[in-house]
Parts: structure tokens; C-alpha cells; sequence
């Protein structure tokens, strides 16, 4: 893994340290339902204007209450800021903060985190395997799931587990490219969300959710 982490020693101890911190999210129902509500919030927006949008909320007691016309004016910052709110609202209906843990429990968590992503996909309005996966990841669950968003994708080309990025994705080669990394982290004893923390981080220089 010499090659893949970057040369400062601190990142992979940063790396470790973010995924110790996925993993308590999913001891708090309150943190499990701010991971979904970012979750919706990051297409098309960056991870820090989304951490910014929810923190907004969360100031203005609107995270887990409120109509998608008060949520509005403090998620401006994200693109499709109208959208985005409805969805918030949609969640906050279907996934109460005080059930959100229960009724991922049946819907196949902890053990099953392949059947909970086929649920979210399914059920929450906004959620691509893109975002269920991500949420999954945040919440302790993505050592065998992958975020194929571009920057994933174009360190997957660079590293010749893929030979071309694809112009669309869809549930089946999501799953191929998703098998292809996963065979490529079993080689470099590494999980899947490790992988996506290291390609994170020489890219940008930080450990970022």
C-alpha cells in the first residue's frame, strides 16, 4: 500500500481515526439520522458545503422538524437547495430520529449491509447507490461497499482496476466496478472504505466524510 497512501505519515493515522468514528455513528440514532439527511444533501454539492447546510439546521432546530420552506434558507449553499429540502422532509416523516435504527435493523443491518443499501435505494427519495452507499459507509457499514462518485472513479481508472470511466451508471455495472475494487482491496489487504478515504486524501490532502 506504499504506493496508494500518501507520503505523510499522519494520513493514514487520520484514516483510521474517521473510520473509528463511522463506526460510533451507528451507536446514536441522532447521528445515524444526520448522516441520511447529508447524504441527501451531497449530490452535486461538496462534503464541506454539506456538513455546512446541516450544521445550519441543526442550529435552527430544523434538522428533524420543520417544513421543506423552513429548512430552505439554510441549505442554500447546496445546489438544488428546493428539492433537497422536500427530501429532507420526506425522511423526517419515513425515518423518525427515535425509529431510524430500528427500522434499519430489520431492513438488514448490521449483519446485511448489501440488503439495507437495496432497501435505501428503494425507498429514500434522492438515494442513488451512490448515496445509499455512502450513507452506509458513514454509519460503520462500508468495508465491503463502494462510493463510485468521479473522483473514485477516476483513481479507479489511474490504478487500471477499470479501464474507462463510464458515462452512466447504473445498478449493474455499479456492482461490477464495485466487485473489480473489491478484488483490488483484498490484494492490498484494505476495505473498500479505507480505499475511498486513501484515494480522498492524495487527492486533496484531507480526510474528509
Amino acid at each position: 500500500m506504499k504506493n496508494i497512501y500518501s507520503s505523510n505519515p499522519l494520513i493514514k493515522t487520520k484514516i483510521q481515526k474517521a473510520l473509528a468514528n463511522f463506526k460510533k455513528n451507528w451507536q446514536s440514532e441522532e447521528l445515524i439520522f444526520e448522516e441520511m439527511c447529508y447524504c441527501i444533501l451531497t449530490p452535486q454539492s461538496s462534503a464541506k458545503q454539506s456538513m455546512k447546510a446541516i450544521n445550519k439546521l441543526k442550529e435552527h432546530n430544523l434538522l428533524d422538524k420543520g417544513f421543506a420552506e423552513q429548512k430552505e434558507p439554510f441549505i442554500k449553499n447546496v445546489r438544488f437547495f428546493r428539492t433537497k429540502a422536500k427530501r429532507l422532509v420526506l425522511v423526517q416523516k419515513q425515518f423518525p430520529k427515535n425509529k431510524i435504527k430500528k427500522i434499519l435493523i430489520k431492513e438488514g443491518l448490521p449483519n446485511n449491509p448489501h440488503k439495507a443499501r437495496e432497501f435505501l435505494v428503494k425507498e429514500v427519495n434522492g438515494y442513488g447507490w451512490k448515496e445509499a452507499s455512502h450513507f452506509l459507509r458513514n454509519v460503520g457499514f462500508g468495508e465491503d461497499i463502494a462510493i463510485l462518485d468521479r473522483h473514485i472513479l477516476k483513481n479507479l481508472k489511474k490504478h487500471k482496476i477499470i479501464k474507462e470511466i463510464p458515462k452512466t451508471i447504473n445498478k449493474k455495472n455499479y456492482l461490477e466496478i464495485e466487485e473489480k475494487m473489491r478484488g483490488f482491496c483484498k490484494k492490498n489487504k484494505v476495505g473498500l472504505d479505507e480505499l475511498d478515504l486513501i484515494f480522498w486524501s492524495n487527492e486533496t490532502g484531507e480526510v474528509l466524510k
